[in-house]
């Protein structure tokens, strides 16, 4: 099964940490994996928490989704063009190399404040990638707001 969705589902879920190698490698978990060599994901800087940014990780149809709903916004609407130079100039695509892993580009592990070891958070469709102790804070705030969120589900 593919992660892009054309041949199947992988589903991101889980907390892994693990340690980056002198290369910025990072272990991808197998269970996050279509086992094929080469599989390609795009990564890129996401400022959305108070407690610092992230990188996150989005397959291929994940990627399509954003760059489409981008797209979708009013043709003068400033934000348009903010969204599409962030995020554009804040991503690159990484490939997963034969042992599982994807090199963290210098520049983004250094504005996510990573250093020798990371949090990979599953966001079930895709998934991020997080300092140990920025994650510890965000983890802290998602707890208090868990009550109300799963209320959206009953």
């Amino acid at each position: 099964m593919s992660a892009d969705g054309t041949t199947g589902h992988v589903c991101f879920n889980s907390i892994f940490r693990h340690g980056l190698d002198e290369k910025r490698r990072v272990q991808i978990p197998a269970m996050w994996r279509t086992g094929e060599a080469g599989e390609e994901l795009t990564l890129l800087v996401w400022p959305q928490s108070a407690h610092g940014p992230c990188l996150r990780a989005l397959p291929p149809k994940k990627m399509a989704e954003l760059m489409a709903d981008i797209d979708a916004l009013p043709k003068g609407d400033p934000k348009k063009q903010t969204l599409k130079r962030f995020i554009g100039g804040s991503s690159t695509q990484v490939v997963l190399d034969k042992g599982g892993r994807i090199c963290l580009p210098e520049a983004m592990a250094a504005a996510a404040g990573i250093k020798d070891e990371v949090v990979l958070v599953g966001l079930l469709d895709r998934f991020e990638i997080w300092n140990p102790e920025r994650f510890a804070a965000v983890q802290a705030a998602d707890a208090a707001l868990a009550p109300e969120a799963f209320k959206m589900m009953d």
